[in-house]
């Protein structure tokens, strides 16, 4: 009798929840529709913010750098963005050169100096980066130094001379300019470390009061048949990156100018940021596309969800799905990861020696990083179906596990059925992040065939297979 009792009770339950499943939406996740490959996320802590992490007490800065790189703490960013100075000086919120005196003329050998208390403690926060796991270095470059340029200043824009329409009195630079990046590289091997990408412009499209250069397409090109065989004959396996366009179309813009010169196979990586306009529609390039800056200004928030605003973590957690779904980047980078800022340029607040306090939206890339995405994966196909406020996408690890990311923007829990993969009898391990939960660790039941989970109001579940 007891048995029957308990049959017909699992029987119940599973029509219960096939019931359940019949109202909410269908994930299917597809192993053989295979997309772009995955390099991972990242941060950038130029402009002396590798100082301010340095500066903080023992427990502090491990704790900072743990919250940023560690794959079982933190986020498990993968990609470190650091600032090649131009300055000739280094006062706090400046990036110095290594060569800030300029030479005799343009044909002399620049006036190099070592790197400038370690590049602004880049290179400390570098071998910190790569023990916990990072495995990009990317060093980019805002501008030229001013004696290269038209303005004279490494601020403003200007223009690089020598390139289309850009005649100095002073002649050429394009040369002196590929040999202090090459010398940069060149100072970094020397310390341990190897840069795999190293860009020359940072939003070309704009003249700021801080470092700027300015570039069309064209005149990226034109510098490009320099740097590149400057760096191949110095024996360097780096890879040259461009543009960091303000945002995606002006970097489209300039990357279609590269094209039409015919110098598109000098790039190892495409570079674009979000600000002027957010990743859309995927660029006309085989090479691989990072989305490389982006932040908000705004009084700083330590939200997930509140009003909806451009500052929360679940404004970012789409912003980087979609990146991924939408625009079929390979890695994706906020600006700063932490910061004495007190608007939202961080994902992290520090502050004197020993205050560390971690908004919502470093939560939100924690989701897409090496905690469940590893090295070597590949987006697959995802695709909801039924009534559904769920947004999805789904990685296939070189292991053989899937990791899938199921937002749901609605103002109601989501019952969701995911298919295609080859779940277990019992459960499945989920993470669920929102502004209640930080990767707070749970299960959705699984039947072998389906797996099924409930993916509360505003909140970003992932699944792990």
């Amino acid at each position: 009798m007891v048995n029957h009792l308990t049959v017909s009770l699992a029987g119940l339950a599973a029509i219960a929840q096939a019931a359940a499943q019949a109202t909410g939406a269908t994930v299917q996740v597809n192993q053989a529709q295979k997309y772009q490959g995955y390099d991972g996320i990242g941060i950038a802590e130029a402009f002396q913010r590798s100082l301010v992490l340095h500066e903080l007490n023992t427990a502090s800065q491990n704790l900072a750098l743990d919250y940023l790189f560690s794959n079982t703490t933190g986020a498990g960013f993968t990609i470190l963005r650091n600032g090649i100075g131009s300055s000739p000086d280094d006062p706090f919120d400046l990036m110095k050169s290594i060569a800030p005196t300029p030479p005799a003329s343009n044909s002399s050998e620049l006036n190099y100096i070592p790197l400038p208390r370690d590049d602004e403690y880049q290179v400390w926060l570098s071998h910190q980066a790569l023990a916990r796991g990072v495995k990009y270095i990317y060093a980019d470059a805002w501008s030229a130094d001013g004696y290269m340029k038209t303005d004279g200043t490494d601020t403003n824009g200007g223009y690089l001379c020598g390139v289309t329409n850009a005649t100095c009195a002073t002649g050429d630079w394009r040369q002196s300019y590929a040999d202090k990046i090459v010398k940069y590289l060149q100072d970094y091997e020397a310390q341990g470390i190897f840069i795999n990408y190293v860009g020359f412009l940072n939003e070309p499209d704009l003249a700021t009061p801080y470092a700027s250069m300015q570039s069309s397409g064209q005149q990226a090109a034109d510098f490009l048949e320099i740097l590149y065989p400057t760096i191949r004959a110095a024996g360097l396996k780096t890879q040259i990156a461009c543009c960091d366009g303000s945002g995606w179309e002006q970097n489209r813009e300039r990357l279609t100018g590269i094209q039409q010169a015919g110098k598109e196979d000098t790039l190892g990586l495409v570079t674009a940021h979000g600000y002027s306009s957010p990743p859309g529609a995927p660029f006309q390039t085989n090479k691989k596309v990072w989305e490389t800056e982006w932040s908000t200004f705004d009084p700083i928030n330590y939200n997930w969800y509140a009003t909806g605003s451009q500052s929360e973590g679940l404004t970012w957690a789409n912003h980087i799905q979609q990146a991924f779904a939408v625009s079929n980047v390979t890695g994706f980078l906020y600006w700063w990861g932490a910061a004495n800022a007190t608007d939202n340029e961080s994902l992290i607040f520090v502050n004197s020696t020993d205050e560390v306090r971690v908004t919502k939206r470093l939560w939100a890339h924690a989701h897409f990083g090496s905690r469940f995405i590893r090295q070597g994966a590949t987006r697959i196909g995802a695709a909801v179906s039924g009534p559904s406020t769920v947004n999805v996408t789904a990685f296939s690890n070189v292991d053989g596990s899937v990791a899938v990311q199921l937002i749901n923007n609605g103002n109601a829990a989501q019952d969701v059925m995911l298919s295609g993969l080859n779940f277990p009898m019992g459960v499945v391990k989920t993470w669920l992040t929102n502004q209640a939960n930080n990767l707070t660790q749970g299960v959705a039941k699984a039947n072998g065939q389906n797996a099924f989970a409930v993916v509360p109001a505003k909140s970003l579940l992932s699944v792990v297979v």
